[in-house]
């Protein structure tokens, strides 16, 4: 298959709009999971990478651009997408496996009924994604070991790790955020996130550009008052006031003081020492001369 350049294309790119504007978004993100990919050492030559796939748009935008990098020899990994099914009343089921069976995607659906565990844990009027995430992160490792994975890849993009940001220092009190890679608890699998870079506008553009059938929430996005929804809101609006701003903070994230915080964990504040003081010999200075005023 070809596209308009006349250069080989996954079938996950069949039908992309010929725009010049959704060029630039396809090539910007393809470039910004690129640069996250390297910068943070996420390529193991060989490996077998689980991308879960949940039907959204960010998803959906990660799964097309690693196997647009694969495609082009810039992914050298085997690439699997898994879709958890948690039991959520009135899930299309048929339309994730229908999807990837179309685009030639190897893929594993997986059945949980983790929906009714969270229903019953989980008392009326508190959130539920919590207790959620949890649930799915631990059948995602499981099916990762099953499948001789040795990363689990998240969709997340740049705007889920700012406003997890805002929400351990506003709620949790740390400075910390979702890493672009880390190793789970058991030390047997990385979690990579590819779309760090990529904003979420960008990957809302190139989902509704590319017509991928989106599959929301119900589940968590029918609860009000949640806390990133708040946090989202406030950053909205110093978008708004101030455009780039997110960026801006964003990139705050990657040039971290250590001496310049308060944390005596990552800075030896009580063995800092000033230099020593300067002989006052050694100045060259007139002393002032004391007139009597007789």
């Amino acid at each position: 298959m070809l596209d308009d350049e006349q250069n080989p294309i996954h079938p996950l790119f069949d039908g992309a709009p010929s725009s010049t504007e959704f060029k630039k978004l396809r090539k910007r993100v393809v470039r910004q999971a690129r640069e996250a990919i390297e910068q943070f050492g996420m390529v193991e030559r060989g490996a077998r990478w689980l991308v879960c796939l949940s039907g959204g748009k960010d998803s959906y935008t990660l799964l097309a651009v690693l196997h647009e990098l694969k495609w082009r020899g810039l992914l050298p990994v085997e690439i699997l997408a898994c879709n958890l099914d948690q039991g959520q009343p009135n899930f299309p089921a048929t339309v994730l496996p229908e999807f990837l069976e179309k685009m030639g995607v190897p893929h594993r659906i997986e059945y949980q009924d983790t929906y009714s565990v969270v229903m019953d844990k989980v008392p009326a009027g508190r959130t539920y994604c919590a207790l959620c995430s949890r649930l799915r992160r631990g059948n995602l490792y499981r099916i990762a070991r099953e499948e001789g994975c040795s990363a689990v890849v998240l969709g997340h993009h740049r705007d889920d790790i700012l406003e997890t940001f805002f929400m351990n220092l506003f709620h949790g009190g740390r400075l910390a955020t979702m890493p672009p890679k880390l190793v789970n608890e058991e030390g047997d699998l990385f979690v990579y996130r590819p779309l760090a870079f990529v904003a979420e506008t960008d990957c809302e553009k190139f989902a509704n550009a590319m017509q991928y059938p989106i599959i929301p929430c119900d589940l968590c996005g029918s609860q009000d008052g949640l806390q990133r929804q708040q946090v989202k809101q406030i950053l909205d609006g110093w978008e708004k006031n101030a455009p780039g701003r997110r960026q801006v903070m964003f990139r705050s994230l990657m040039n971290a003081r250590p001496s310049h915080l308060l944390d005596s964990g990552l800075f030896d504040f009580a063995g800092l020492m000033r230099s020593a003081p300067q002989d006052s010999s050694n100045f060259n200075e007139t002393p002032p001369v004391l007139r009597s005023t007789d």
